[in-house]
């Protein structure tokens, strides 16, 4: 009986014993697989795609809780970086296969840009024609470094009250813009409710404010995504809000040309904000924006640039041509090309006029303007001529291009000689010359005094402007390296 009893306890401990390990393994694996919300500190797991405290998608905070990192260790001798592709963040229009000179070194695989390393030179034109920002040049670890402003959970910057959202805070998809626009408002709403100073890091309880006389609750530069989600949310919550723009509702967007390829975003990014966004094209998604802006009776001041931006610790005052406005926080939405600087001609107002341009497949056909002497107007220039049927002529107003790159210029004069020899595109340079006017399927230059008629569907200019990020340096806004993980889709591909 006592060798029964001995037995009995023995197993009776053993598995007293495992059940304990497995339940301190289950607890350490739990703890592990979990991770505080950097917005209301809720617990949850790794892959989970929304917070289950406050809703945000995790994607939010990618960018916002990275680590700051030091300067980039110099790269070996004879080491190029090459293209990486963020399957995350990839739409798969297929800009990149477009602009590679390089037959084969990219092509589109499964709905998502492939590099072939072995056919791939490094000349690195995908990634800086890419509209979602999914290509990234880098050598060794797929990590991608990135120059940011230095912002916390609620996409507040070391200023207090000055908040970074969308494109200009280092993220450039609309439906990533939307949401921190609608969450950096509710953080305003919470603090003003409060009635107490921010800071960095504050999470504030919940509250609102109603519309009342006296400077504007929150001030918003930039009718973009980012910027109408942020003025929809504060509408919605009480707050007096006025939104500047120094060209035209969603000027980003519209002067962004895709006539016939689709917005279309990455699935797993999950939309929390307020705004419509859908696969569509850019003239339907302007239209939607349009009817709900006006449906809201947001106050959006077009035409308005933002010359200085200063605090006295309670209030902003804001300036622009002509005007001073006074807020108590303000969100700046500007985007990332900053101003670039106009021609200042008759009809550079029309939608044919464009500043920046990626897809040129899009333009297939057309009969293109391009003006500048830089590399950018060069790169265009030759984007454009190798699209089927389409004519481009090049105006600069020097007699000579002073600071292209070698490879450029070796390019443009292929390009010249390939014209006068039937190549896919034509190429006319005109050096010595100005635009005059634009008007509708016309432009109309100073080519060395003597007046010039061109037939013409869109005018491409790349002379250049100011970036943002001394502007946003100037109003105290610190900006910081940070190292992400880039997401190449090989853990997918392989299971």
């Amino acid at each position: 009986m006592s060798m029964l009893l001995t037995t009995l306890a023995f197993v009776a401990l053993t598995a007293l014993i495992a059940w304990w390990h497995v339940r301190g393994s289950g607890t350490v694996a739990s703890a592990r697989d979990l991770r505080p919300c950097p917005r209301c500190r809720t617990r949850f797991e790794a892959g989970a795609s929304l917070c289950p405290g406050c809703g945000v998608p995790r994607q939010a905070y990618e960018l916002v809780s990275a680590p700051v990192v030091g300067a980039a260790a110099p790269l070996e001798a004879g080491v190029k970086p090459h293209p990486i592709v963020r399957t995350n963040l990839c739409v798969g229009c297929g800009t990149c296969v477009a602009a590679c000179p390089e037959p084969g070194a990219i092509r589109l695989q499964d709905h998502r840009a492939f590099v072939d390393l072995d056919v791939c030179v490094r000349h690195g034109t995908c990634a800086v024609a890419c509209p979602m920002n999914a290509i990234v040049m880098a050598a060794g670890a797929a990590v991608q470094r990135i120059e940011v402003p230095e912002l916390d959970a609620n996409f507040q910057s070391n200023v207090p009250g000055l908040y970074v959202v969308g494109e200009l805070g280092g993220r450039g998809l609309i439906k990533n813009a939307i949401n921190e626009g609608r969450i950096a408002i509710e953080h305003v709403a919470r603090v003003l409710a409060a009635g107490r100073p921010l800071r960095m890091g504050d999470a504030g309880p919940g509250g609102g404010e109603p519309d009342s006389p006296g400077p504007y609750d929150v001030l918003v530069v930039g009718s973009g995504p980012a910027g109408i989600s942020a003025a929809l949310e504060a509408k919605r919550l009480g707050l007096r809000c006025v939104v500047i723009e120094q060209g035209t509702i969603s000027d980003t967007i519209r002067k962004y040309p895709r006539r016939k390829l689709l917005l279309a975003e990455p699935s797993r990014v999950q939309l929390y904000g307020g705004l419509w966004v859908a696969d569509a094209s850019k003239e339907e998604l302007l239209s939607v924006w349009e009817t709900i802006i006006a449906r809201a009776g947001l106050r959006v001041r077009t035409g308005e640039r933002v010359e200085s931006l200063e605090s006295d610790g309670v209030l902003f005052r804001v300036r622009t041509p002509g005007t001073e406005y006074q807020a108590r926080k303000v969100l700046l939405a500007m985007g990332r090309r900053g101003t670039p600087r106009r021609l200042g001609v008759p009809g550079e107002e029309l939608e044919k006029a464009l500043y920046d341009i990626v897809e040129m497949e899009a333009f297939a056909g057309c009969r293109m303007l391009v003006v500048g002497g830089g590399d950018s107007a060069i790169e265009s220039a030759l984007g454009l001529a190798n699209q089927p049927d389409t004519s481009v002529t090049l105006s600069y107003r020097g007699q000579e291009f002073p600071r292209l790159k070698e490879r450029n210029r070796e390019k443009l004069e292929a390009a010249l000689q390939a014209s006068g020899e039937g190549g896919a595109g034509r190429v006319e340079l005109l050096l010595g010359s100005r635009v005059i006017e634009i008007r509708p399927g016309v432009v109309a230059l100073d080519c060395a005094g003597m007046p010039r008629l061109l037939p013409n569907d869109y005018v491409v200019v790349r002379i250049g402007g100011e970036p943002p990020y001394p502007f946003i340096e100037r109003c105290g806004v610190r900006i910081v390296t940070k190292e992400i993980a880039i997401d190449t889709g090989a853990e997918r591909r392989a299971g």
